[in-house]
């Protein structure tokens, strides 16, 4: 029998602590990160990089975004999939209908954000942000649009008082949860936690704005989710340079690695199992 998503979701933050949702960059990092932890974060910076090669201001499409979400639940039926999607594709009607498709492939939740394009990864100098009121109006459309999809409102504010403004109206508004991005203080945590009786949602990224936190140190500020934005794009970064040197390195001699097509291979042919177990549903059983 199918189950409310939202419940679940909500479920879960009420019996866990804190919730870590690791980034993946394609349908195969989705499915390695899957071994280690059942929250999978499905990134925009990961994203455009793997699919576009470009950077994360805004290339992506919804359209591709969608499927690959539905490529990632069909190996993953069991999995919590949190969606970026960026500022809702710039138009309220349209961050409306992908919320709507999201939904219906079996995605857990969305983040959206309230940049104004040419938009800029979180922890970079240069965003903009729309109006408050307008955000809001688009905010209020998606959660009046979804069914069950749990809905994670975040702000690029850099200034204090503006986040605690920005974020005090969007959990008004009926967000299910609040991101502030691009925190470079812990003490601004506690200052929303204060204001807010929503579950507060962290970005970590390696090299960002933000100081690297163990989940413990960010339990103990208020934080319920963890969303690591690109752990598996930037370690498959370093292994192929460092794979590609020494081959080049080698005059072509392969070395013995530690994975090898055996293994590969064992990995896809779970991915395959999950599939035809899944029997095509979208959603959790």
């Amino acid at each position: 029998m199918e189950i409310n998503l939202r419940r679940s979701l909500h479920r879960e933050l009420n019996q866990r602590e804190i919730f870590p949702f690791i980034g993946v960059y394609d349908v195969f990092s989705a499915s390695i990160a899957a071994k280690y932890y059942d929250g999978i974060f499905i990134s925009g910076f990961s994203f455009a990089a793997s699919h576009y090669g470009l950077p994360d201001i805004g290339f992506i499409a919804w359209s591709d975004i969608v499927a690959f979400v539905q490529r990632v639940r069909t190996i993953l039926p069991h999995h919590y999939l949190l969606v970026d999607i960026d500022d809702g594709y710039v138009d309220s009607d349209v961050a409306c209908h992908v919320v709507s498709l999201l939904e219906s492939i079996g995605a857990d939740a969305v983040i959206i954000e309230d940049q104004k394009r040419p938009r800029r990864c979180g922890h970079f100098d240069g965003k903009q942000l729309l109006e408050l009121d307008e955000f809001l109006e688009k905010l209020r459309k998606v959660l009046a649009t979804r069914r069950e999809l749990f809905v994670v409102a975040r702000t690029d504010a850099a200034d204090v008082e503006e986040i605690l403004r920005r974020t005090q109206a969007f959990a008004e508004a009926g967000a299910d949860a609040i991101l502030a991005d691009g925190i470079k203080d812990l003490e601004v945590i506690r200052k929303i936690k204060m204001q807010i009786d929503k579950p507060l949602v962290f970005n970590q990224i390696a090299g960002g704005k933000s100081p690297p936190c163990s989940l413990e140190e960010l339990k103990e500020v208020g934080v319920a989710i963890v969303n690591y934005s690109t752990p598996c794009l930037f370690a498959a970064q370093s292994a192929i340079e460092d794979t590609m040197k020494r081959l080049r390195e080698n005059d072509g001699r392969l070395e013995k690695k530690r994975v090898g097509v055996k293994d590969c291979t064992a990995l896809l042919n779970q991915n395959l199992e999950n599939r035809d177990a899944s029997g095509g549903r979208s959603h959790r059983l």
